[in-house]
């Protein structure tokens, strides 16, 4: 069961991640910081090997940003390979959202 629930977990955080980069260009501990609002708890560790895979793969982009309180930070975005990916990603979370409801609904009628 929790390979399943591991499984699912991993395809989530990516849409999640790349929603809260689509919407603007944000630092890692504030993608940390949202994540963690919304009951998405999740560490740097697991975080940034996905945000560095998404780099390699042309989804998102960094610059490095000055910092007030420190050394320089890397402000994430998304691309525009990144913007289409997500909008496929997004249409095909619709279609499973409506799929999985249509299931649980008759699941919960013959409980």
């Amino acid at each position: 069961m929790e390979n399943s629930k591991s499984q699912l977990r991993k395809g989530f955080l990516e849409f999640s991640v790349l929603l809260i980069i689509g919407t603007q260009p944000t630092y890692a501990v504030d993608i940390l910081k949202q994540l963690k609002k919304a009951n998405l708890l999740v560490v740097e560790g697991t975080l940034y090997p996905l945000l560095s895979r998404l780099k390699s793969q042309g989804i998102v982009s960094y610059s490095w940003e000055e910092s007030k309180n420190g050394p320089p930070r890397k402000m994430y975005s998304i691309t525009t390979d990144g913007k289409t990916f997500l909008s496929v990603l997004e249409e095909y979370w619709k279609s499973l959202d409506s799929i999985i409801t249509i299931f649980i609904t008759q699941y919960e009628k013959s409980n």
